[in-house]
């Protein structure tokens, strides 16, 4: 199943993609938007072209699991979405995923600056790799 993951943030969103068997994930794009009907309409651009058939949001709980404003956030967000797609929109635990792709790229060596404008992407595929392997029971 192609799945399309979703690092949301209220200036940037990144994107990532996988394969139809759910093994191999890359970062496809950050969005950095103000309004939300164009970053609406950009996700659901690649959703479509892409053949998506779930979409994963990554879901910000702070370190005890409990909402905090960009939960809320994230889940309104989450459901807005879910209305213009044809695909499912699920939310999963995305506790240090940014945390863990800012080390992943810099461990790469990138600068700051390609870091920066790379970072969300990269939390998007951090989400789902582990939404995949969450659903794999592994």
């Amino acid at each position: 199943m192609k799945v399309l993951g979703v690092d949301y943030g209220q200036k940037r969103v990144g994107l990532a993609l996988c394969d139809p068997g759910g093994i191999l994930c890359w970062p496809v794009e950050t969005i950095a938007w103000t309004r939300a009907e164009d970053l609406f309409a950009r996700i659901k651009a690649v959703a479509e072209a892409e053949g998506v058939e779930r979409v994963v949001v990554g879901l910000p709980l702070d370190l005890e699991g409990h909402d905090t404003l960009t939960t809320r956030q994230a889940r309104n967000f989450a459901e807005r979405l879910g209305r213009r797609l044809s695909a499912p929109v699920v939310l999963f635990d995305e506790r240090l995923s940014s945390a863990a792709a800012e080390s992943e790229l810099k461990e790469t060596g990138m600068g700051w600056k390609k870091r920066k404008a790379a970072l969300d992407s990269q939390a998007a595929v951090k989400i789902l790799e582990s939404y995949l392997r969450a659903a794999q029971g592994s």
